[in-house]
């Protein structure tokens, strides 16, 4: 198929709208068998659910034009389990897994002429979510719902490279304990949201948040997990059941271990040990991985030894390796490459 005509090389991170959607609804207890429109517009009644009790999901990830010019995902099948949980949670209707691999199969499919060529730098980020569509003005779930999923081309997360990040220590909490931070629902990060742009004013690039019945140890940021390296090279993940289960983690985890031959340790990590490590880095969908440089609580700053021009040793193994899995440079462990054509 022939490539649209873009400047694939000079894409920003943000929305670019394609020619087909995935669209599936769920009525009288049962999802429809789903379809793939042109109509990127959803009308609501002004007493939908979403709008008044916040009730949706979400999940994100990626196409990728490989080496050998197949179009391929990386692991959407997790992406599914991840939603499925996220739907139990709200009390919403699972979408199975199954079919939620098979609708991103159809939606980037459909949209092959928007996946960057490779070594473009670019991907096509798909977004599937769900949502509660019919009129509820009564504190409970929805009984009709919108399972969607449209695709963007989007550029590299950090425009001109990837330069260390200086984060701050949040007086904010991110989710309470035994409440929704394990999952991916739109009310974790409107809540974020004050948090991030009260760190942005004060020159930080993101938050770490503490767990917030102890504020002693260290949860994630607002959209992704921590790993951090210690001086004699071993992974160390923070380890709480009110933190996101990345998927870009536990990739990185077998990574490491296997690929690496570095040994992972997955655990509750304490904000005053940070000092102790040699790096640190943010990992989710949209960078893979985003170096640390600086962690600044209050009137104490935490300079890592990896320092502010570049990535960690370690880290940048890590991202190489990874990035290499998923543009068919590095041969994949079995299950983890989708291919789509």
């Amino acid at each position: 198929m022939e490539k649209k005509n873009i400047d694939w090389g000079n894409l920003g991170f943000g929305y670019i709208q394609t020619e087909k959607r995935y669209v599936s609804n769920f009525k009288d207890g049962a999802w429809d068998e789903g379809t793939l429109t042109e109509d990127a517009n959803i009308v609501l009644n002004e007493c939908a659910g979403v709008l008044q009790y916040a009730q949706t999901i979400f999940e994100g990830l990626k196409a990728y034009t490989t080496e050998d010019g197949r179009i391929v995902t990386f692991r959407p099948d997790l992406n599914g389990e991840r939603m499925e949980n996220s739907a139990r949670r709200l009390e919403m209707p699972v979408f199975p897994k199954e079919r939620f691999v098979e609708a991103v199969t159809k939606a980037v499919a459909a949209n092959a002429a928007y996946v960057p060529p490779f070594g473009s730098g670019a991907t096509l980020y798909v977004r599937p979510y769900m949502f509660g569509s019919n009129p509820v003005i009564g504190v409970k779930p929805a009984d009709e719902y919108q399972f969607r999923i449209f695709t963007t081309p989007v550029g590299p997360y950090f425009k001109g490279g990837v330069k260390p990040l200086t984060i701050c220590v949040s007086d904010f909490d991110r989710a309470a304990p035994h409440g929704t931070g394990h999952i991916k629902a739109g009310l974790n990060y409107a809540m974020s949201l004050h948090a991030i742009m009260e760190a942005h004013r004060a020159g930080f690039d993101e938050n770490m948040y503490l767990d917030p019945a102890t504020r002693t140890k260290v949860e994630e940021t607002g959209g992704a997990n921590f790993l951090f390296v210690t001086k004699d090279k071993k992974v160390v993940i923070p380890k709480s059941e009110s933190i996101l289960p990345s998927i870009t983690r536990r990739s990185l985890m077998v990574v490491a271990r296997d690929y690496l031959g570095l040994e992972v340790e997955e655990r509750e990590v304490l904000l005053e040990e940070v000092k102790d490590f040699a790096e640190c880095g943010l990992c989710g969908t949209a960078a893979v991985i985003s170096p640390v440089g600086k962690i600044v609580d209050h009137e104490r700053e935490i300079c890592l030894p990896s320092g502010m021009s570049e990535m960690g040793e370690v880290t940048k193994k890590l991202y190489d390796t990874l990035t290499g899995i998923q543009m068919g440079r590095i041969e994949a462990p079995e299950g983890w490459i989708h291919v789509i054509e």
